[in-house]
């Protein structure tokens, strides 16, 4: 019997067996570029595997923001330039930069991590392919052109040459479609590398007559390569990712990773943000419970309905108390105030009854009281746009939530006309967006049209960064950057290009 269980325990799963010995490869990046066909197989820590992919998700999601709201290409790769420096930064080879290894490492993993947390449906894998080659094209027209076609060498795509006979030959054709002029001094078309490729391969370039086609062939010249690679990596990606979808039931997933993977998926529908009390601070703000009225103006749109009902009915539900507690103490509220500003709205009630039924829950969200854990963490922290989108969707009576998501479209129209928002193309733009489920994009809109006139000074006097001005995923963050914009007045600009209040 020990003999038959000790064989039984050596026996592998036929299924399995492909994950049983990863074998170890050094990997090697010698280009800046990456099609993403070899997966990773060195070591690193949870927190690198964790950190790497929300870097990346957070560059994907400003991508996509960009595209949704219609930037030309020059527009993008300037707002992109600064946060991919920050969060995902990749320099050439001939910057000679101490830490090539160590981006390209990043973008390596980072890449894969998400792979397995966007393969799981076909809405995830098409959209987590779109954005991907948003990144690459933007870093494939912004490489080394020496680079860049030394990286292209390596995919062996089934391009045909054009042979100088041949270009001879069709000149006429292939110069009218490049716009060669044929003048002296003038580059000719033998002077151009020519391929000939089946014309379903460039759909972009034939739509946009960039290409000659003659019996089923594109003739593409170098200049036009880019179409050519980036269907080619959409190709790829597309059935690596099908691949991933069918594998991940096999896998023996480890127990830590896959709370990470749920929660990355779940941050495609808006980006998460984690925020501290140190990034919330505001120099020079008055953040006490008598000016919450009047600092309610800076407020998005779920903490402005919160605050209107507790004015109005004199009470909030469970979650809406939470939620709303949790945003005060982010934009820096602090724990005394706090009390003093619940006990202050709650004014049908006697302090006996406060003090029984909801001071104790104030102090536990600080961390003032409760186990050792929630007293050495400081409490809960504020709810990001992601966890107010994903948890707790409010019932009847309930007024927390986000309303882009929460209230149908009319009570939406509704409650923005009753802010003063009446620009019907804001009010068109934002049906379509929580059509499409871009409710942080709908939120976004409301923002950079109430802020409007601050924004043009903030950029057109370089207060603000880009980085700065990056697409709003948190309630804190659209509160610092709404009263930072309606101060510009008060602001001056440090050494190191943060926006502080003066005294």
């Amino acid at each position: 019997m020990n003999r038959i269980d000790a064989k039984r325990r050596n026996v592998v799963d036929h299924r399995k067996k492909q994950f049983v010995e990863a074998t170890y490869q050094p990997q090697q990046y010698p280009h800046r570029l990456n099609f993403y066909t070899t997966p990773p197989t060195a070591d690193i820590t949870l927190e690198q595997f964790e950190q790497w992919a929300i870097d990346r998700l957070r560059i994907l999601a400003e991508l996509e923001a960009c595209s949704f709201r219609n930037k030309t290409p020059a527009e993008t790769a300037a707002h992109m330039e600064p946060l991919l420096k920050k969060y995902l930064p990749l320099d050439n080879n001939s910057s000679n930069h101490s830490q090539l290894f160590a981006q390209r490492q990043k973008d390596h993993y980072s890449h894969f991590i998400l792979r397995l947390a966007f393969s799981s449906t076909e809405d995830l894998r098409r959209r987590f392919t779109r954005v991907e080659s948003m990144l690459f094209r933007l870093r494939f027209q912004g490489d080394d052109m020496k680079e860049r076609n030394a990286f292209v060498r390596t995919l062996n795509l089934d391009w045909e040459p054009v042979s100088e006979e041949e270009k001879t030959e069709l000149a006429a054709e292939l110069a009218a479609t490049v716009g060669f002029s044929g003048k002296r001094g003038q580059p000719t078309v033998q002077d151009e590398e020519w391929s000939k490729v089946d014309w379903e391969r460039v759909p972009d370039l034939i739509e946009h007559r960039k290409v000659f086609v003659k019996r089923g062939k594109a003739y593409v010249p170098s200049r036009e390569q880019q179409s050519m690679v980036m269907t080619e990596f959409n190709a790829r990606l597309e059935k690596s990712l099908e691949l991933t979808a069918r594998a991940l039931p096999r896998l023996d997933e480890d127990d830590r990773l896959t709370p990470i993977l749920n929660h990355l998926s779940k941050n495609f529908i808006a980006p998460d943000s984690v925020y501290t009390n140190s990034s919330s601070a505001i120099e020079g703000a008055e953040i006490s419970a008598r000016n919450i009225d009047n600092l309610s103006q800076h407020f998005p749109m779920c903490m402005a309905h919160l605050h209107r009902t507790l004015r109005r009915d004199s009470k909030l539900r469970h979650f809406g108390r939470l939620q709303y507690t949790l945003f005060l103490k982010g934009i820096g509220l602090n724990l005394e105030e706090c009390l003093v500003f619940w006990r202050s709205s709650f004014n049908k009630m006697t302090d006996d009854e406060f003090n029984k039924g909801y001071r104790y829950n104030v102090r536990h969200v600080y961390g003032d009281v409760g186990g050792d854990s929630n007293r050495r963490s400081g409490g809960y922290s504020p709810y990001s746009c992601q966890k107010i989108l994903t948890e707790h969707a409010p019932g009847n009576g309930e007024a927390h939530g986000c309303p882009y998501r929460h209230f149908d479209e009319q009570n939406l129209m509704t409650l923005l006309e009753g802010v003063g928002i009446s620009d019907k193309g804001v009010l068109q733009g934002v049906r379509e967006d929580k059509q499409k489920q871009k409710f942080h994009m709908a939120c976004n809109r409301v923002f950079e049209y109430v802020h409007k006139n601050e924004l043009r000074r903030a950029k057109d006097e370089g207060i603000m960064t880009a980085a700065q001005l990056e697409t709003i995923v948190h309630p804190n963050e659209y509160f610092k950057r709404s009263y930072l914009l309606k101060n510009l007045g008060k602001m001056k600009k440090e050494g190191d290009g943060d926006v502080k209040m003066e005294g």
